[in-house]
């Protein structure tokens, strides 16, 4: 696996924990990162900010990979 290869999953998988976190916390008011990290801790701040970053990069990596497939005729 090339290194954007790793990167895409590495953003990939942080974007589905952030989902999901969503989902829990939709469905049954409970946060599994502050469970884990603590309610609103340094630690935990981080982490939804890099969650928060892993979606931006994964909506701007979409868009390319689109754009490309658009471009080639694929």
């Amino acid at each position: 696996m090339n290194f954007m290869g790793m990167i895409k999953w590495v953003v990939y998988s942080l974007v589905i924990i952030g989902a999901l976190n969503w989902g829990l916390i939709g469905a049954f008011n409970f946060d599994l990162v502050s469970f884990f990290f603590g309610e609103m801790t340094f630690l935990t701040r981080v982490l939804y900010t890099i969650i928060g970053l892993s979606a931006i990069a994964y909506l701007i990596t979409s868009l390319q990979e689109r754009s490309e497939a658009t471009h080639c005729g694929c």
